[in-house]
Parts: C-alpha cells; structure tokens; sequence
C-alpha cells in the first residue's frame, strides 16, 4: 500500500478508496463518539445526519438539520481525530447554488468527504418505511457537477447518493449511478433496504457502475448480518455503519437510567459502564497533563 505518513486525511481517503481493504467508517454523531472509533483502530469515520438529528436536536431525521448546524458540528468533530471524517450532507441543502456553498462550509470543516442525495427537500432518512420521492437525473446530475466544481482540495471527496431504488427500482437506480459518476462523483452510493434479493442487488450495483461504491449497514436482517470481507466480496469499497454509535449508546443508556429508577442506583449496569479513569483516557487527559506539566509552571521551582 501507498506510503500514507505525509499525506493529509483526504489524500489517505483518496487512497484507500483503490489500495488495501474496504473502507469500514463506524457511524458516529459526537467528537466522544469520533475518539472511540480512531482509538479502536478505525482508519475512517462517518457522521451520521440522522444522529445528529437526534443527539442535536431530538428529533427523527426528516430534513431539520440545516447546513450551518451540521457544517459547524463536522468541525468540531473533524478536529478533535486524526483519521478522515466522512459527512452526511443530505441533498446538499438546496440547488446547485447551494450545493456551492454546502462544499465549501465542509470543506472548510476539515471534513474529508461529503454525500449528497438525489431526494426532494425535505428529505427523509432511507431507512424509514416507504419509498423516496428524487428529483430528476439531470437535476441531481448537475448538482454533482457543481458540487466537484466548487471544491478547492482535489482531494476533497463526492459521493454521489440515489435513493430512487425503492421508488423507481433497481435498474433506475443504477442508470442514475452511472449518471452521477459521470458527472464526476467520485464514489457511488446506492441507498438499498433489505429484501430477500439485497445480495443480488448489491452484486448489480458493483458490477453495473464504474466506480468505488459505498454501501450503508444500518438495518437487520440478511444486509446487517453480512460481515464486513463478505461485503467487501460483493464489489463494495466502503462501507459506512451510521447506527452504530446512537443505537449502542442509546441502548446503555436507557438499561442505565432504569436501574437507577428500579434500585436507586447504577450498581447493577456498573461493570457495563466506563470508569472515570476510562472517560478520561477516551478524551485525552493524559495528553493535556503531559503538555500542562511541560508548559505551565505546574510543579516547578
């Protein structure tokens, strides 16, 4: 594999996207999240619109994140790791104009790379039941063109999204795929829900598009249940897992408040919970003690 020690963390995205194997992006909607995923051996990381949705705001993923909230979050997230961050930037936050200035607010985040869906606004997660109504090919085309014109890193990436699968089938699916690739993207990202023929379907994908394509393993079933070599197997070269960090946290959580309601304390969830000394070394205590001990008069004659 390409010597990655000089390279920035899009260079290294860039590079992993065709040397070594898939790309597996844990999904995270926080910073804290962000630092375990790095500390666990991770080399990518993804934020998840609709876990920002919720951890921001409480609310299910149905368009209410706007550019500035999430822009501003992806930085704060972008810079606390040293591994690249991939960002939700659902349909771009309006046209093509608009998708201008969503490329430059993420790229100025330090954010390694964005996807953008062919949607109407308001977009709604799709992993929620129903299918998606999406604009025209040539509309979402044409933001994809403008969306490689407005970045300034080269290395900056576009991810082409289409969720016209669950609408409009597969094969329309696909043709926009190869549409979108065409108009630079520089990976393709089919939105797919499980079904019985989720497998065949993700074979097409890959095969039927020229491009790096990115899969999202978010639900049950026969999709959830793939391991990450199977995936990698059937074409993919990145695959991003958005619920990891919100369903796992959520689920700690709650087993947490409801032993302390039931006993009147955490006793019993206890051994399931990070120690203080554990938080701590998550968020870098001993890297602000070492640089406070060699730069403040702490301890010193």
């Amino acid at each position: 594999m390409t010597k990655t020690k000089s390279m920035s963390v899009r260079q290294r995205l860039r590079v992993r996207l065709t040397e070594g194997p898939m790309i597996v992006a844990p999904g995270i909607y926080d910073a804290y999240g962000a630092r375990f995923v790095e500390q666990a051996g991770f080399d990518t990381v993804y934020m998840t619109g609709n876990g920002v949705s919720a951890s921001l705001l409480g609310r299910p993923d149905v368009g209410l994140i706007d550019l500035t909230l999430i822009a501003s979050h992806a930085h704060r997230v972008a810079s606390c790791v040293d591994i690249p961050l991939i960002c939700d930037a659902d349909t771009g936050h309006g046209n093509a104009v608009n998708v201008r200035r969503t490329v430059e607010e993420f790229e100025s985040a330090g954010v390694a790379a964005i996807h953008i869906e062919d949607q109407v606004a308001p977009k709604r997660c799709g992993h929620l039941p129903g299918s998606r109504p999406v604009v025209s090919m040539e509309e979402h085309a044409g933001k994809i063109e403008a969306a490689v014109a407005a970045r300034r890193d080269p290395d900056f990436l576009i991810i082409a999204r289409t969720d016209a699968a669950s609408g409009l089938g597969l094969a329309e699916a696909i043709r926009r795929g190869q549409a979108y690739r065409k108009a630079g993207a520089d990976v393709v990202f089919v939105e797919l829900k499980t079904s019985p023929t989720i497998l065949e379907d993700m074979t097409r994908v890959t095969s039927e598009i020229d491009a790096p394509c990115m899969v999202n393993i978010d639900g049950g079933g026969k999709l959830g249940g793939l391991t990450a070599s199977e995936i990698e197997k059937l074409g993919f070269r990145l695959a991003i897992y958005p619920g990891l960090e919100r369903y796992a946290a959520g689920y700690a959580v709650r087993a947490a408040l409801d032993a302390l309601k039931r006993d009147g304390t955490t006793a019993a969830v206890r051994e399931r919970m990070l120690t203080m000394k554990e938080y701590n070394d998550v968020l870098g205590l001993p890297e602000v003690e070492a640089w406070e001990k060699k730069y403040l008069l702490i301890d010193k004659p």
